[in-house]
Parts: structure tokens; sequence; C-alpha cells
């Protein structure tokens, strides 16, 4: 039995996505709802020592999350879903696998943002160290962006079809020589 639901957000499209297919996983269990935001401390250098940058800085994202979080909070209490939002500051792969441990929820589920190759290496998977460390479940649900949208239909309701891409023969140098780019096997006398 589903009684309580961790959901992160960061309030960006996926986010958000995955938190409407919490809400509607969750419907047959009635169960509560956990909505976190985390504020990643950020450390910034300033050569002039004058200001307090990082701390300008982290108080701009706690007003900024605390007034997303609160309309956020009236939009799910129009839809009455039972839900209560937190804000929290530190990492937010560490923050939100110890708040499911402090809460004891029974799932997990969040956005992924479907980052690949160097962003993915340079930015890391929130959702990823998450699924790794966590002791319940994590359900993640990759976001659609503008690149993941499924074609519109065509007047008269036919779907364009899909490019298929057609191996080129290109030529290729190899060893100097030019080749056709096919390899052929060697072929095999039967017996």
């Amino acid at each position: 039995m589903i009684k309580r639901i961790l959901v992160p957000v960061d309030f960006s499209a996926p986010s958000m996505q995955a938190l409407d297919y919490a809400i509607d996983f969750g419907k047959p269990f009635n169960p509560e709802f956990v909505v976190i935001f985390v504020v990643e401390l950020a450390y910034y250098a300033d050569p002039s020592g004058l200001t307090d940058t990082a701390g300008m800085v982290l108080n701009e994202l706690e007003r900024f999350g605390h007034e997303q979080l609160g309309r956020l909070a009236a939009n799910l209490s129009k839809r009455h879903v039972t839900a209560r939002t937190v804000l929290q500051i530190g990492t937010p792969s560490y923050v939100i696998v110890e708040m499911a441990k402090r809460l004891s929820a029974d799932l997990i589920i969040m956005s992924t943002h479907g980052r690949t190759g160097l962003s993915h290496l340079l930015i890391g998977s929130v959702a990823e160290k998450v699924v790794r460390s966590a002791t319940c479940p994590v359900l993640t649900v990759r976001g659609e962006g503008p690149s993941r949208r499924p074609s519109r239909p065509r007047a008269g309701g036919r779907r364009r079809p899909a490019r298929h891409r057609t191996a080129e023969r290109r030529p290729t140098r190899d060893c100097g020589q030019a080749t056709s780019g096919h390899r052929s096997k060697p072929r095999r006398d039967r017996a």
C-alpha cells in the first residue's frame, strides 16, 4: 500500500510533468504527496570581498522557492490533492534521499531531464544519484522537451512518415587505398 509519495521539483516543465504523473499514479491509493524543492548551495568568489554574493543568491533562491511552492500548494488544493510542500537547502540528491528516509516515503517519483554526453558528465544527474542511493522505490519520468514531442498530424489527419536514413556507400581510405566502404565476409565453401 502506498501511503506517501515524495515528488522532488525544480519548477521546470519536466518536473511539473512528473508531479502530474505522480498525482495520476497515486489516485487509486489516495496517498499524501510531499513536494520538495531543494535549493542547492553554490559558492561564488567575490574578489573584492565587499558583498556577500553567495548569501544574496541563496536568499533569492529561497524566496523564489517559497513563492513557487506556495503557488503549487494552492494549485494542488484546488485539485483536491492532499499535499505538503517542503523547501530544503543542500545537495539535491542527498537531501531527497534523506527526506525519503525521514518521512518513510513509500515511493519517489521524479523527472529526468534526458541529458546525455558531456552535459550529463558535467552537470550529473540528480535522478540517477537518487535511484542509486534511495532505500525506497524510485520511479523516473522522462520529461518531454521540444525535441521529444510527437509529430503533429498534417491536413487530412495523416502523420508525416518517418524519414529513414539509408546507408550510403562513401569511399573511405584504408591503409592508403580507396575502398567502397563495404566489407565483405570471406566466403566459405560448403561441404
